[in-house]
């Protein structure tokens, strides 16, 4: 409990923060959000190696079964640490505490904030309230207050961006309990985003990807079928932009008039995330899922007639109830037909409140275990082919921050490729920034990344490397700005490459 004294304390004393933040991209950007909440109402980040924070806020995950054993045993391991720091508040967030409410107090009592999904403006009167009253606040909106995107925004990155087009989910997927926790889907209008857009570029942004938790149903709240397309046309108007990306459609809304967008768009990236989940048509309507193994199929033919190089990436569950091996044997064919550049695999996760936590057949364990197994041994296989196709091609590679993580030992540099082909390179003569773009000869092919061990062919500065270093030249003891809207991808640092969603889309 804090004391008056504490509160005082605190008020004269500057706060600082810090945010975990757990799941898809929704999250880390709604995080993003949340730190610049916190720095418009005068918090200041937290150094990485500060031994503690004032305010640690948990933005939380729903999906995966372990979701609650994390939350807790992180919350578990703050107790003390808050006990021992007079005036140390924990915020919980996100889709856990959207599902789970007043249970969180109950079993973390030391927690002193619990919002929703649809409240994260809140945060900072609910902290300010906490402290007043010295009493736990939970504040869970059953509907969308505002639009997000109208939040102050501390972006991750200086040269790549998240822009939300949408928000909620009007799929009813067995497997998935996030429309529940995020809503029916409510689409922003096109001229705000747009407008999002060109303010990100005036700022330096050369990147942006479009989210989305169905990104490609963009237009059904707004009465628009083709409005995903127009829309992804008319980012491609907007000067300065180099790349646009969008995660994750869904194969159901996937219609000819994307592909069309994303072939004659020249800034939209021959790059695809789009979830599978099953190749099995039974299990797939079990899953509740609107489209079979023939469509899916027939929507990776007319990518790759109309994009060639283009990498598909995907979503797997492994293990749904009632999934036999003549079910599996149809995704693993399915695999093998679709040839992905990279797939993220999910052990079937049973989720309280999802129709698929009550069917019965649930998967043994074991028998889960050895498919998923099989299916991520065939994959690395078929990424590291895919891989190899890439060795004696030039690309034009856009420079990253935190990508890779032997980067120093190696005297390399990392970055992305158009198709978001995680790319190590030479360290070149001449300096490079986060955000500037290197042409370069691939030389070599892993699973999972290609290398570029010769020279650089060219170096071009550009002006998003240009906002890096402006950053970047701030005293390190000054708030950065809050700016508009973007991440390191779960964890691929913007560029973004691509990531795994919810395993929900």
């Amino acid at each position: 409990m804090t004391s008056s004294s504490d509160r005082s304390h605190d008020v004269r004393s500057p706060k600082t923060y810090s945010i975990r933040t757990y799941g898809c991209q929704m999250n880390v950007h709604d995080s993003e959000r949340l730190s610049g909440l916190l720095e418009d109402a005068g918090y200041v980040r937290a150094p990485k190696d500060a031994d503690g924070a004032d305010v640690v806020v948990f933005n939380t995950c729903a999906v995966r079964e372990n979701a609650d054993n994390r939350l807790y045993g992180n919350l578990g391991q703050l107790a003390p640490k808050k006990a021992a720091r007079p005036g140390m508040q924990i915020a919980v967030g996100g889709c856990l505490a959207q599902k789970d409410r007043d249970i969180i107090v109950k079993k973390a009592p030391w927690v002193d904030v619990v919002f929703g999904t649809h409240n994260i403006g809140k945060l900072p009167v609910l902290l300010e309230r906490a402290r007043v009253q010295e009493e736990a606040q939970v504040e869970i909106a059953e509907s969308l207050e505002a639009f997000p995107s109208t939040l102050p925004t501390r972006r991750e990155s200086a040269y790549a961006a998240w822009v939300s087009i949408s928000v909620g989910c009007n799929n009813t997927c067995t497997f998935c309990i996030v429309p529940a926790l995020r809503g029916k889907e409510k689409d922003r209008r096109p001229g705000d985003i747009l407008a999002e857009v060109e303010a990100l570029v005036a700022e330096g942004v050369s990147e942006i990807t479009l989210l989305g938790q169905n990104v490609n149903a963009y237009g059904s709240d707004i009465g628009d079928r083709e409005a995903f397309s127009k829309l992804l046309r008319a980012c491609g108007k907007v000067e300065g932009l180099e790349r646009v990306r969008f995660t994750s459609p869904h194969p159901r809304d996937f219609t000819d008039d994307v592909i069309a967008a994303m072939a004659e768009t020249p800034n939209v990236m021959p790059q695809l995330h789009m979830p599978l989940q099953s190749g099995s048509d039974r299990v797939l309507k079990a899953m509740r899922r609107s489209y079979r193994q023939e469509r899916f199929l027939g929507i990776i033919e007319k990518v790759r007639a109309a994009m060639p190089d283009a990498a598909i990436s995907t979503d797997i569950i492994v293990g749904f109830p009632g999934e036999t091996e003549e079910d599996f044997e149809q995704t693993l064919h399915t695999v093998r037909e679709s040839r992905f550049a990279q797939a993220f695999t999910f052990q079937y996760s049973k989720r309280p409140g999802t129709p698929a936590a009550d069917m019965e057949d649930q998967i043994p364990k074991a028998v889960v275990q050895e498919r998923y197994e099989r299916l991520v041994a065939l994959q690395e296989e078929i990424s590291w082919e895919e891989n190899k196709k890439q060795v004696g091609r030039t690309l034009e590679v856009m420079v990253a921050e935190g990508e890779g993580r032997k980067d120093d030992a190696t005297h390399r540099l990392s970055g992305r490729a158009p198709d978001s082909r995680l790319v190590h390179f030479t360290r070149p003569d001449e300096a490079v920034r986060p955000g500037d773009i290197v042409t370069v000869d691939i030389t070599y092919a892993a699973p999972h990344h290609l290398l570029a061990e010769g020279p650089t062919r060219t170096v071009r500065r550009t002006r998003a490397g240009d906002a890096w270093e402006k950053r970047n030249a701030a005293p390190a003891d000054k708030p950065k700005g809050v700016l508009l809207g973007l991440p390191t991808i779960g964890a691929p640092a913007p560029a973004p490459a691509p990531t795994a969603g919810c395993g929900c889309d």
